[in-house]
């Protein structure tokens, strides 16, 4: 895992010291390497609360209860996915330079060979800089809208949204309900070093994000084409943040934004889709508070892209969640958050599309050991669409999670 996600992962589980995640260190001559990375499984039990599925067909991430069954079950990945990630440094001509390369596999197949899916491939990128000028990144690597957003949400540890069927890569934990998807994106960035708390980084990254080679399922109920498309603009993501820590409370504030040209049609028609978040993490003591809002034109919900526009008429969206968790005297961390991710309609006839994913997630969080985590969760997941057709699903998942 990268540094990000690493630090993200030691502050989820406040019995987690950053060393717990440091990986296998291993010299290699010039170079340092980092072997690291996590592995987990969760039981996953939903329950779809009435027949209706037209909030899930256009959009809902609530399951609807199935003909003959009122339940769903599986065994999955959580939002993290199973990693393993290898990471190696050096000094060179007065640069620090590293790379990392990793890969995702999971632990959910519905195949009876149990050999049907493939590993995630996140990250491959190289960074150099030094401390006193900032630092590159060349490569694949997590967004830089909207990272924040998912570091710091509790179910990074667990599932949240998505649970309820076996064979997914990963679960959704709070994509979809309360922030866009960061995903994982070919990019080069530019980093400034840390000014007493304060840093910054700009990007440029593959122009398609969100909207593939094709506008196929990201115009509405259908495609208005499935022909590939010429994407004629880098999309352009930065984020500026700051962390603070006093003998009262620690945390880090932080805003975030992109831009895309977004080609829709065959003809050359396109539009300019935008989007910016802020964020707040206070942790004082046992207690921690997370506070978030996002908001954009022509992006979408969930995934970049997704339910954007109908016929390059933008819908606007938004949305945001609030998360407080409290370290028991057991070290068990308790969790509770809501989140939304709303969609607008582009026109007045334009009701048949998602206008609400919601999600209240309950969690418990316990460190066995410093390196094992066992995982408790219950979420309540609700979807509207502006016709007023509802989906809601409850679900809830046990298991562990551990880090090397």
């Amino acid at each position: 895992m990268n540094k990000n996600i690493k630090l993200a992962v030691a502050g989820a589980v406040l019995a987690l010291s950053a060393s717990a995640n440091a990986g296998i260190i291993i010299p290699a001559g010039e170079w340092t390497m980092d072997i690291n990375g996590n592995v987990n499984a969760f039981a996953n039990v939903t329950k779809g609360k009435g027949t209706d599925t037209t909030a899930a067909a256009v959009g809902g991430l609530a399951t609807a209860s199935q003909t003959h069954e009122d339940q769903a079950q599986g065994i999955n990945t959580g939002l993290l996915p199973s990693w393993l990630g290898f990471t190696g440094t050096t000094r060179q001509n007065d640069l620090d330079v590293s790379f990392t390369i990793s890969m995702q596999p999971n632990v959910s197949d519905n195949f009876s060979h149990g050999d049907a899916k493939t590993p995630l491939n996140r990250q491959a990128f190289v960074t150099f800089g030094d401390k006193s000028w900032g630092s590159v990144k060349l490569g694949k690597d997590i967004g830089i809208f909207a990272s924040d957003a998912i570091l710091n949400d509790m179910t990074l540890l667990g599932v949240g949204a998505g649970a309820a069927t076996s064979g997914a890569a990963t679960t959704l934990g709070g994509i979809g309900t309360g922030y866009i998807y960061a995903a994982w994106k070919g990019q080069i960035a530019y980093t400034t070093p840390n000014f007493n708390g304060f840093q910054a980084t700009v990007g440029i990254t593959n122009p398609n994000q969100g909207q593939g080679n094709s506008v196929a399922a990201h115009s509405g109920s259908a495609p208005e084409t499935t022909t590939a498309l010429y994407q004629d603009r880098f999309g352009i993501e930065g984020k500026a943040s700051y962390a603070f820590s006093g003998d009262v409370a620690s945390g880090k504030l932080w805003v975030s934004g992109a831009s895309y040209d977004v080609t829709y049609s065959t003809a050359g028609a396109s539009y300019t889709a935008t989007v910016a978040d802020v964020g707040l993490n206070v942790n004082s003591g046992n207690l921690g508070l997370t506070g978030y809002y996002y908001s954009g034109e022509g992006v979408g919900t969930t995934v970049m892209g997704n339910l954007a526009h109908t016929s390059g008429v933008k819908r606007d969206s938004d949305g945001g969640y609030a998360q407080v968790t409290y370290v028991l005297p057991t070290k068990t961390k308790l969790g509770l958050a809501y989140g939304t991710s709303n969609l607008d309609r582009a026109n007045t006839g334009d009701t048949g599309v998602i206008s609400k994913n919601e999600r209240i997630t309950l969690g418990l969080y316990h460190p066995l050991t410093k390196h094992l985590n066992l995982v408790a969760e219950y979420n309540d997941i609700e979807s509207r669409v502006h016709t007023g057709a509802k989906g809601e699903s409850q679900s809830g998942s046990l298991g562990a999670i551990l880090f090397f």
